[in-house]
């Protein structure tokens, strides 16, 4: 093989070793801050990994929110109407949040399947539900149109 024939092809595996390192470290990278979304129901079958970072969006269930009295501590369940999940936060919550509305929780699951929320978001008016959350209702077969703790109360 000639000189510059050999020089070329260094550079060229060269600059392939680098893009192809540099490719590894952004999907790396990347799928250390995905956060997935999961429906109660996939959190109560065991389809998360406990530990891992994820979205979790439902129902707040009625007769569930259980305030602390001496911190920010909360406990409430989600529900999709097929299983529910157990969620505790601790932080103030949206001032939309109550039983019965929509919410999106972001955290973790323990051994013990209960759902550790970092952060809770809750629906912005009477007629928005998340995609999600409504994609997820759907699946379970629950009628958003028409199922009594989702239709929005006549002022």
């Amino acid at each position: 093989m000639k000189a510059h024939r050999q020089k070329k092809l260094t550079i060229i595996l060269f600059v392939a070793a680098g893009l192809t390192v540099s490719v590894g470290l952004i999907l790396f990278a990347m799928s250390q801050n995905i956060n997935l979304f999961y429906t109660p129901t996939q959190v109560a079958e065991g389809e998360v990994t406990i530990g891992q970072q994820i979205r979790i969006g439902g129902m707040v269930k009625e007769g569930s929110v259980v305030s602390a009295n001496d911190s920010l501590q909360v406990r409430f369940e989600t529900t999709d109407f097929i299983h529910a999940v157990p969620i505790e936060y601790e932080g103030i919550l949206p001032d939309l949040f109550r039983e019965g509305q929509g919410i999106v929780a972001e955290g973790t699951v323990d051994a013990a399947g209960v759902f550790h929320a970092s952060r809770v978001l809750a629906k912005h008016d009477e007629n928005y539900m998340s995609q999600e959350v409504k994609a997820a209702l759907d699946a379970a077969g629950v009628n958003t149109e028409t199922h009594p703790s989702l239709v929005a109360p006549e002022s």
